[in-house]
């Protein structure tokens, strides 16, 4: 097998060029020349391969650079480092040379693996009025006592303006400045292992952001084609073994010069990946090289909508061997009932029967016939040998808040009990579970998208093209949020003012945080998971096991479940016997039995 190591020319520098302490260096074999930009200095450079270029000047930290390039008429540039580990200009200034040393305090950190832990999905700019690593750090302790073992940061690499979901990052090393650039974060994962708390960064390996992106002057970094979101990325055609290493390194990057824990792969389904070893297999290759290497566990969770279980089934299985995966089918089997929402790519879901499966089995489609899709999907998973930890589940995600019309939050559609209710069939199920920043109290605000770019036009473009895909279903033209006005981004940020309602959600979410735990509730075999349901007029729902049970009405009339036992906990007032429950509209009860 390929190993953790693998490049596709071992003579060529280990990080490229950006590494202090070494000769700088870039891949460019596109270029007919290459020219080093240093400050207002100059520099030739001369081909070391037939596709890199190296100048006998050495990297020191601080050293802000750039390259020209010649196509044989002209020279062009200076161009930020395709591979730049800063960008304090912004992303069409001049790279920087960064240290990869840092004063680590948090030398104990031992790690986790994936299993038991809960996950904090939250966005820099938006989770605190500073908007800032700094911010985050100060929320610390309150994730802690909330239950919180790891928070996940959407993509933090540098895009257009100051205000982006992330997903438009062009310089996949670097960190945004505005955040508070490499140093914040490694300040912000120092202190989160000081407070317990493991550190999982979102990357896009499918795509670049069209904003910055002078890759395409440099090499093959793109094949051609989209994703929606931006040119595919070259991982499968000519020249695709260095953009291929070059991903590799940068997941070596952030996993041992960072120290983050875990990384979350963005939408999979989108990379343009035909070789006879998935990037994804490489990956997660060197995420184990670099738990071999530091003694923490690293691990590698993957968004899909494949339904594909050979992503978080071992390597030795003939599986790609990620730790796990974002789950959509319970979300979109769990939203469903509680709101009534049947459209787009909900109308396969909105049933009992879904939601028992998905429950059971993880995935709805397992060879099965999908309206949405017009064909048929996915495939099972073992259920004797499939931990249930490996998929990630939620009631929300940014993308199920961000990607509504108007970035309205469940809490702002559902009432508290809807809310709680939803929070107890996540929080009590086997799988690891997720929290979208400010669910936890059922935040007000909304999490709409949002982006700055530099280019007007791009700006334009994004407004319209938002404004025409929810018109087409349905939605008033004008009710969209721009999303490049700044009033869409800071109306985004939350309100960390609680109001005596919102103290009885985040109060109920650390109660069944904190009961997940006493109660075992993370059991890996799923065979032992016992999930019964009522009928459409009787719409109940049982799931747990023979020494515990969550029970609860999916509807607004009282229903009696057929289980029974001793009361844990209810955000209401249930009656628990014996042998059933009975229970009031969106009621839930946690039962010993």
């Amino acid at each position: 097998m390929m190993n953790a190591t693998w490049r596709a020319n071992p003579e060529t520098p280990t990080l490229g060029c950006m590494s202090a302490y070494e000769p700088f260096a870039v891949w460019a074999p596109y270029p007919q020349d290459v020219r080093l930009r240093l400050g207002e200095d100059t520099l030739p450079m001369r081909r070391i391969s037939a596709d890199w270029w190296v100048a006998d000047q050495i990297a020191e930290p601080g050293m802000r650079y750039g390259f020209e390039l010649h196509d044989g008429q002209n020279w062009a540039g200076p161009f930020p480092d395709p591979r730049t580990t800063s960008q304090p200009d912004g992303i069409h200034g001049l790279s920087e040379v960064t240290d990869p040393a840092y004063d680590w305090t948090s030398d104990n950190w031992t790690g986790r693996d994936l299993a038991g832990q809960v996950i904090y999905e939250l966005h820099v700019g938006t989770f605190t009025p500073e908007g800032t690593f700094e911010g985050v750090i100060e929320k610390l302790g309150y994730l802690r006592d909330l239950g919180v073992t790891a928070i996940e940061l959407m993509p933090v690499q540098p895009f257009g303006g100051d205000r982006n979901w992330g997903y438009d990052g062009v310089d996949w090393m670097a960190v945004h400045h505005t955040y508070g650039g490499p140093d914040g974060l490694k300040k912000l994962v120092d202190a989160a292992h000081n407070a317990g708390i493991g550190v999982i960064l979102d990357v896009v390996y499918n795509h670049f952001g069209p904003d910055g992106n002078y890759n395409g002057m440099y090499g093959p970094y793109t094949s051609g084609g989209t994703t929606g979101w931006g040119e595919v990325v070259n991982i499968s055609g000519p020249h695709s073994d260095e953009v291929r290493a070059f991903i590799l390194d940068t997941v070596r990057q952030w996993f041992v010069e960072y120290r983050i824990d875990g990384l979350r792969l963005d939408a999979v389904h989108a990379l343009d990946d035909v070789g006879a070893y998935s990037i994804m297999e490489q990956i997660q290759a060197v995420a184990d090289d670099a738990t071999v290497r530091t003694g923490v566990p690293r691990y590698v969770i993957a968004e899909s909508d494949l339904n594909d279980p050979r992503l978080v089934t071992s390597r030795e299985a003939g599986g790609y061997g990620l730790a796990g995966q974002w789950l959509d089918d319970i979300h979109h089997a769990l939203h469903t009932m509680v709101s009534g929402e049947t459209h787009a790519y909900y109308e396969d879901y909105g049933s009992l029967d879904a939601l028992n499966k998905t429950l059971r089995e993880a995935y709805f489609f397992t060879g099965t016939y999908s309206s949405f899709r017009g064909r048929h999907h996915g495939r099972p998973i073992n259920r004797a040998t499939m931990p249930a930890h490996r998929f990630v589940t939620y009631t929300t995600t940014h993308d199920q808040v961000g990607n509504r019309a108007t970035g309205d939050r469940p809490s702002m559609n559902l009432t508290p009990a809807q809310q709680v209710l939803k929070a107890a069939v996540i929080l009590s199920s086997p799988y690891t579970p997720m929290v979208f920043m400010g669910e936890e109290y059922g935040a007000q605000t909304p999490f709409a998208f949002f982006c700055s770019h530099t280019d007007e036009k791009l700006n334009q473009l994004t407004t319209e093209g938002r404004k025409r895909e929810f018109a087409r279903a349905g939605w008033n033209h004008d009710e969209v949020p721009d999303p490049a006005s700044p009033t869409t981004y800071e109306s985004s940020k939350l309100d960390w003012n609680f109001s005596d309602e919102q103290e009885t959600i985040v109060d109920a979410y650390r109660t069944l945080l904190r009961l997940r735990t006493e109660l075992g509730l993370a059991r890996a075999d799923l065979t032992q998971l016992i999930v019964e349901t009522g009928t459409e007029d009787d719409r109940w729902l049982a799931m747990g096991y023979d020494d515990v049970m969550l029970v609860a009405n999916l509807s607004s009339a009282p229903v009696a479940v057929p289980f029974g036992g001793e009361l844990v906990y209810s955000f209401g007032s249930p009656t628990v016997g014996l042998d059933a429950t009975e229970l009031e509209a969106w009621e839930f009860a946690l039962i010993r039995r």
